[in-house]
């Protein structure tokens, strides 16, 4: 998010690309043959892109990961992003920028959000600051640098999940609720200082937001009495939501990224039509030769 709230982005780098229609229809076998960047901003002149590419486009080192054209890099101290895609249909226009993410600390946690391990979250750096610059406009702010991992299907295992990190004074707080098919409930709230320093603490009241256009159920977490509200809407979509929010924990008033995931939704054969619309399928890809 940018520091006076008028721009955000965020970018996810998948090898199995959980939402893509194309991943699901292979069978799911071999995640290298599904990779992508996904870029979603909000703000004027912002885009969406998220091509699903074949193997031969993506390439990983220690510190590096490359699909196609595009590429994150981990220098010891931070998170360098070179992004040259194509806009998702209806506007297919270019979106190339740099990025660099640098946190105030990184942390060695991770979530297990099943019991046996198949799902964990990884809170790398929950407080950061960003730099962008994205189609030739510049602007800075405040972010973060997470991971996810799996061994199965989202939907296998999950109906439901929410998702809030709020920057706060001494570090942020993170929520995270998922509900699992045996009915089960994954729930954490967590707080990091700006060292890097991780502790378990008691969430606040779970305060509802409105549903998205799509209809998608939203709720978060808000001190007794507070009303949260959406700020901005970033992706609405009929499985998934996401937005930044504002909300009150501990009495300090904080906008944050808030998600919101029906994978009862997404598990219907009926979404994954309307999903390939938004993300092209490219299996082969050679680089551009240089001049």
């Amino acid at each position: 998010m940018s520091d006076d709230g008028s721009r955000g982005l965020t970018i996810i780098g998948f090898i199995g690309s959980v939402f893509s229609p194309w991943y699901h229809w292979s069978g799911r076998g071999r995640p290298e043959e599904h990779c992508c960047f996904n870029v979603a901003g909000f703000g004027p002149g912002s885009r969406f892109t998220m091509t699903d590419r074949g193997a031969d486009a993506l390439s990983t080192s220690r510190d590096t990961l490359r699909i196609g054209p595009s590429a994150m890099r981990w220098t010891g101290t931070r998170l360098e992003i070179e992004l040259d895609e194509r806009g998702a249909p209806p506007v297919p226009r270019r979106v190339r920028g740099r990025v660099t993410v640098t946190p105030t600390a990184v942390t060695d946690r991770e979530l297990l959000l099943s019991p046996d391990g198949a799902h964990v979250w990884r809170p790398y750096a929950p407080a950061a600051r960003m730099e962008v610059e994205m189609n030739g406009v510049r602007w800075s702010g405040h972010g973060y640098l997470d991971g996810n991992f799996g061994t199965r299907p989202l939907e296998d295992d999950f109906s439901y999940w929410t998702w809030g990190r709020f920057p706060i004074r001494r570090g942020a707080t993170c929520f995270y609720e998922a509900v699992r098919r045996d009915g089960t409930e994954a729930n954490a709230a967590l707080a990091f200082d700006a060292e890097g320093g991780v502790t378990r603490t008691e969430a606040p009241p779970r305060a509802p937001l409105p549903p998205t256009l799509w209809r998608v159920r939203r709720a978060t977490r808000a001190d007794a009495g507070y009303a949260p509200r959406q700020v901005c809407n970033m992706l609405d979509s009929p499985f998934y939501s996401r937005a930044s929010v504002r909300t009150r924990i501990d009495g300090e008033e904080t906008v944050g990224m808030h998600e919101a995931l029906d994978l009862d939704r997404f598990r219907s054969p009926l979404i994954k039509p309307m999903v390939a619309m938004r993300v092209p399928r490219r299996g082969r890809w050679r680089p551009r030769a240089q001049s």
